[in-house]
């Protein structure tokens, strides 16, 4: 495929999925992101006929899905009863993705609240353990995402936002249904930035690249490209130079801001001595 087929579109919450691949479709995207949280979206509205119209209207139009779970779910969640609820709504998703015909589900760590940092990890850990679990009962694939940082006062973190984080958990899971989504905007929030990541990480691991505009060890915003000081060009020659052909998904301002930069990034590459196809 060409760097512009490459490079998809995070719906979210912004569309109807119906909606959203007939999108698609009329601007030439490959595939999207989506949640299945909110409105008509909402997993549990998913039932067989809705599911078998989505998989055949996707392959008509040559769109391909991929889910995202919501990061305000806290992974790391070890109350009772709660922690029930996190794995019921982390199994809906891995049920529904081989109804939708999903190419992964987008997962995350958690947080915690400073002083609770081991308990929550572990119980994260362990989470996403019984989750690969149930998702190579059902064909699902998950990808761990790393996460942005917050400011250093701030009482609620991230997990796995730094290396040694993330690491903590994909080093603890093998398997072919688990694998990495690497957000290269939040690898620029900090110190080691892209190439520190892209140094560290398991590359043949990484199975999609989500990208945003910001400010080198800023805070968390999801920029329109030109709007911070992330370098596109650089980042593209560095992941495909090391021999990365995944998917990378644009996250950023308006469906229309992320189409429109589509182009834009394909030309930062090749200016960078990027071969785009």
């Amino acid at each position: 495929m060409s760097l512009m087929d490459r490079i998809g579109i995070d719906v979210g919450r912004k569309l109807k999925l119906e909606d959203a691949i007939e999108w698609a479709a009329r601007n030439e995207v490959r595939h999207i992101d989506i949640q299945l949280d909110t409105g008509a979206n909402a997993v549990t509205l998913f039932d067989e006929a809705r599911c078998r119209a989505i998989r055949q209207s996707a392959k008509t139009n040559g769109v391909h899905i991929a889910l995202h779970t919501l990061s305000a779910v806290n992974v790391g969640e070890y109350s009772p009863f709660l922690s029930d609820a996190v794995d019921a709504y982390m199994r809906a998703y891995i049920e529904a993705a081989p109804k939708l015909d999903a190419q992964w589900i987008v997962v995350h760590a958690g947080y915690h609240f400073t002083a609770d940092v081991p308990m929550r990890m572990e119980a994260g850990r362990d989470r996403l353990q019984r989750m690969v679990k149930h998702a190579e009962q059902h064909g699902a694939l998950l990808l761990l995402e790393n996460l942005n940082r917050e400011p250093e006062n701030a009482e609620v973190h991230y997990l796995a936002h730094t290396m040694e984080e993330w690491r903590y958990y994909f080093d603890a899971i093998h398997s072919p249904c688990f694998a990495l989504s690497f957000t290269a905007n939040h690898a620029h929030l900090l110190p080691p930035g892209v190439a520190g990541f892209v140094a560290d990480m398991p590359l043949d691991r990484v199975k999609e690249v989500r990208l945003a505009d910001c400010w080198r060890n800023g805070y968390e915003e999801h920029l329109v490209p030109g709007q911070g000081d992330f370098d596109f060009g650089a980042m593209f020659a560095l992941l495909e130079g090391r021999g990365y052909r995944g998917a990378y998904t644009n996250a950023f301002g308006t469906l229309d801001d992320m189409q429109a930069a589509r182009a834009t990034m394909v030309a930062q590459a090749r200016a960078a001595g990027v071969t785009v196809g």
